[in-house]
């Protein structure tokens, strides 16, 4: 234990860091210190061993989690740079590298692109010929999972259970022709492609075994099939050891709805005989009340693995649980009790957390919370920039930045349609692949007229002669009176899109017209920037300079969260994080858990169950100091009020209140909290 690195570990987080001898299980519970864990143990692998950081790889599921690693990793080692020279990312950022590296093997070309969950959508629309918007992500669902589940599209028709799943199956086929044909990959390739060449190719694979000797895996209880043979391929050879650590929760898997499987934690144990099973039990986070009712929630689930969690914090307040009339006043009394407790403890707005189950629940609140004049902000929501509108518009700019990027070019020409259709662009992909170019460059070149008839090919190259000329224009520089600032280069370009007319053409006037006032807000923002608004230099910008401000913004849109205000999340998206004082609204059957399918069979409903019920665990344990639950009796669900009932895992908690119904709420008026506000002011200082 000499070697043990000199930071304060306990007994259990020690063993995990100094476990070098083969494949290790690290059963993290919440609050435990996993992250700590992942980072000394590189540490002292390249500290104390001796491995070279770039044979290192540590995976997580969000790049914000990457990029926080890699941050302590380099503040813990002597020489920080060589925290740049590890592989520190997602497991998709890993699949990226790989595939990158190794297009050729999976028949793409070098430049091959990358399709968003809209650009895919627009695809599986044409192919399954329909506008349905839930049938059309029903069906990219069901691919996503299938994919996931690395379940070929023979397969799939071969195992559907009826004419819905064949017909998604043969979509799935004809979807993985055209992908193929545009040489672009989706979201779930990035795993899937570099599982199959692995698969195919040894020495490919024993290539990629060689340059990353050790693999460390957050978050393992989230991760699919296909991440999970994606491990496998990495760290078993033939006379090879598999050395990884794979730290993770059996009690916080909430994904299995987008295709996670808690079972590759039970697989581990049969696929790596010699596992080392290490458990983090002490948590460093919450009081003891807290963690007693999140081990007597979670105690109602099967266990794959027995662990409790305990904390040396003491007993701490009492958890509430508040009955209230309906959803309108549940918001209130929040913004009330936040707004009073702040006053009395002190405290920033950054040390409360409101968490639901759905977005759904959160208008209601924002409304209270604006009313009490609240600072917020939301996680979990879609941003402005993910709109699909937002998304058609920035497509033409991408492509007016860079004519190399495909996936823009794909968005661009088809939104709204010009008469380019699916089989040109699979002939034009196929073009672009024997020339190793870029779409938009072999729209361009000559020999196409062989593959297209004129009638395809003319508004193709129409297209690229438009683009062409608003890229001229928007790379001048702007000053004022050149006839070329960005203003005049955007109203041209949406004339000529008459994107107006396209969304009144395809959605309802109501969602047009939502839709068309966002497309109107961005511009205007757009014209604002470009005229040097609010700027303080006050310097014009080309329509480029702009676009690629818009770029940036959109990828690091929601990394600014520094500012003090209450957090709004989701509880999925709330796993992670960690809150002094934390609300958990709407724990009412039908929301918490939630609703599902009642007709399915008894198994799916008990599987769902005990997911909703590791939801509950994961909400309960983002508390550090204080835990309020609430509930309504009536709720407003489509414009009626309905009945509610308080969640079956209020009861679980065991709370001190033995079996009595949650309290029901005493209503803080403004004038009581007046009054009390007085009574705080009038105390003696101490």
């Amino acid at each position: 234990m000499s070697n043990a690195p000199k930071f304060g570990l306990n007994g259990p987080q020690s063993e995990a860091v100094l476990y070098l001898d083969g494949p290790c299980l690290v059963l993290a519970g919440a609050g435990s210190g996993k992250t700590r864990v992942i980072t000394q143990k590189i540490a002292y692998m390249i500290e104390e061993c001796g491995y070279d950081p770039r044979t290192i790889a540590a995976l997580t599921f969000t790049n914000k989690a990457a990029l926080e690693m890699q941050e302590r990793i380099a503040k813990l080692l002597k020489q920080p740079k060589q925290a740049k020279q590890l592989t520190v990312s997602t497991f998709h950022s890993l699949g990226v590298k790989i595939l990158r590296q190794e297009a050729a093997g999976v028949g793409l070309k070098d430049k091959f692109s990358i399709m968003d969950s809209d650009d895919c959508y627009t695809i599986v629309s044409d192919l399954a010929l329909t506008t349905d918007k839930q049938e059309i992500r029903r069906i990219q669902n069901a691919i996503s999972l299938w994919k996931n589940g690395l379940v070929d599209p023979d397969d799939a028709i071969h195992n559907a259970v009826d004419e819905d799943e064949a017909m998604s199956a043969r979509v799935y086929r004809s979807y993985l022709a055209t992908l193929q044909a545009y040489q672009a990959v989706d979201f779930d390739d990035l795993i899937r492609l570099p599982v199959e060449l692995f698969r195919n190719n040894e020495s490919i694979r024993d290539r990629w075994q060689r340059r990353l000797r050790y693999l460390l895996m957050d978050e393992y209880q989230d991760t699919n099939t296909c991440q999970y043979e994606l491990v496998k391929l990495l760290v078993t050879g033939i006379g090879k050891k598999p050395m990884f650590t794979a730290v993770g929760d059996d009690d916080q898997a909430i994904y299995a709805w987008r295709g996670a499987s808690v079972e590759n934690l039970k697989t581990l144990q049969t696929d790596f005989p010699d596992l080392r099973v290490i458990k983090l039990e002490q948590n460093y986070r919450s009081t003891t009340r807290i963690l007693q009712a999140a081990n007597a929630v979670i105690g109602n689930n099967p266990k794959l693995f027995e662990k409790s969690l305990w904390s040396e914090h003491g007993l701490g307040e009492p958890i509430e649980v508040l009955g209230m009339q309906s959803d309108e006043q549940e918001a209130e009394q929040i913004a009330i009790m936040i707004s009073a407790d702040h006053f009395q403890r002190k405290n920033k707005w950054t040390d409360y957390a409101i968490l639901y189950r759905g977005n759904h629940q959160a208008r209601v609140i924002e409304q209270s919370l604006r009313k009490e004049r609240i600072p917020y902000t939301m996680s979990g929501g879609q941003s402005f920039f993910d709109k699909a509108e937002i998304k058609d518009i920035i497509a033409y700019l991408r492509l007016i930045a860079n004519q190399d990027d495909d996936p823009a070019f794909i968005r661009a020409v088809t939104t709204p349609k010009r008469g380019v259709g699916m089989a040109t662009l699979e002939t034009l992909g196929e073009f672009s692949k024997q020339w190793n170019c870029s779409l938009f460059e072999a729209a361009r070149k000559g020999g196409l007229e062989a593959k297209l008839a004129e009638r395809q090919l003319a508004p193709l190259r129409d297209f690229c002669r438009f683009m062409l000329e608003l890229e001229d224009r928007a790379t001048r520089p702007g000053p004022s009176g050149s006839g070329d600032n960005a203003a005049e280069v955007l109203d041209d370009m949406m004339k000529e899109m008459n994107y107006e007319h396209y969304l009144y053409e395809n959605f309802d006037d109501r969602a047009a017209q939502g839709k068309w006032q966002n497309v109107l807000e961005f511009t205007n923002w757009l014209k604002e920037r470009g005229r040097g608004g609010r700027e303080r230099d006050g310097e014009e910008k080309n329509l480029l300079e702009l676009t690629q401000m818009v770029a940036l913004m959109s990828m690091l849109e929601g990394q600014d969260e520094e500012q003090d205000a209450v957090r709004m999340s989701t509880l999925h998206a709330s796993k992670g994080l960690e809150y002094p004082h934390v609300f958990l609204v709407g724990v009412e059957e039908g929301i918490l858990p939630h609703k599902g399918d009642p007709d399915a069979p008894v198994e799916i409903i008990a599987a769902r169950i005990q997911e909703e019920r590791r939801l509950m665990y994961v909400g309960i344990t983002r508390a550090q100091r204080t835990l309020r639950l609430t509930w309504c009796k009536k709720r407003k669900r489509a414009g009626e009020l309905v009945h509610c009932e308080p969640s079956r895992f209020i009861k679980e908690m065991a709370l001190d209140v033995g079996d009595a119904p949650p309290k029901e709420t005493e209503v803080i008026t403004p004038k009581d909290r007046l009054a009390s506000l007085k009574a705080l002011l009038a105390m003696p200082k101490a």
